[in-house]
């Protein structure tokens, strides 16, 4: 039986450790039948390293979201790699420590700018620098942190995330004539490389302890990669602008 992204093309970014929502979703990819190339940065020789405990060799190239040299070359380079895409999946965030932690109402603009650039705007850089590969339509898939709340320590990387959120529904509008979904995954908290730059973190993740209805592990980034997985699939193929909660259950409880 063959798997569900059989044939299929994919680029990923984010893959910076291997208990990265973005790792296990290479490798579930991998495993369905996709072909893949990860991008990497700011160190791609860590993501080359990782991407040897992939089922199968992978190229990494070298991708900063905010440099347009790197943006305007990278339909040349994957399409020399893979000949096209049939998805693209969006696994970048950063803030700057003086956005996190508390510090809310202290944070200056620039790094509230260079968090809403990296995690919010790339999305949309991202997906029209892959436009040219993406002939016969495709899946872009991102990740979010549930931007309906104010989280603990989170801060500015909340609304740089309701931004997200925003962007992959515009994305879905102005794309689904040429039959591009966008969508989202909402993950629970995992003890990823991103994880571990919020101060606070543990806190924050507690609160899965006592109001998720299903048992959350943090060591688990699986759950979370096969749901991307699965919007990459042809089995959503009408399902756009959307937000997949892959939480517990935990967005669905109030108390």
């Amino acid at each position: 039986m063959s798997g569900i992204l059989e044939g299929k093309r994919v680029l990923i970014t984010g893959v910076l450790m291997e208990s990265s929502i973005a790792f296990h979703t290479a490798k579930l990819a991998q495993e369905q039948g996709a072909e893949i190339i990860l991008t990497a940065f700011p160190r791609p020789t860590l993501t080359e390293r990782i991407a040897k405990k992939l089922p199968k060799p992978t190229k990494v190239i070298e991708l900063d979201v905010t440099n347009d040299e790197h943006m305007g070359r990278l339909a040349d380079v994957v399409g020399e790699e893979l000949g096209g895409l049939d998805g693209v999946v969006h696994s970048i965030g950063f803030a700057p420590q003086d956005a996190l932690g508390g510090n809310f109402l202290n944070t200056p603009f620039e790094s509230v700018a260079t968090a809403m650039h990296v995690s919010a705007y790339s999305l949309k850089s991202l997906t029209m620098a892959c436009l040219p590969l993406m002939q016969n339509g495709g899946s872009v898939v991102g990740l979010t942190f549930d931007a309906q709340f104010a989280w603990p320590q989170y801060d500015w990387m909340g609304p740089a995330k309701a931004a997200l959120e925003a962007t992959s529904r515009y994305i879905a509008r102005d794309l689904g004539k040429q039959n591009i979904r966008c969508n989202l995954i909402s993950a629970g908290p995992l003890g990823s490389m991103a994880a571990k730059s919020i101060p606070g973190f543990d806190g924050l993740a507690a609160i899965w302890d006592n109001r998720s209805p299903l048992e959350w592990d943090l060591k688990d980034p699986e759950p979370a990669g096969k749901g991307v997985v699965a919007l990459l699939s042809d089995w959503f193929p009408k399902t756009t602008g959307e937000i997949i909660h892959v939480d517990g259950g935990l967005h669905a409880i109030g108390a």
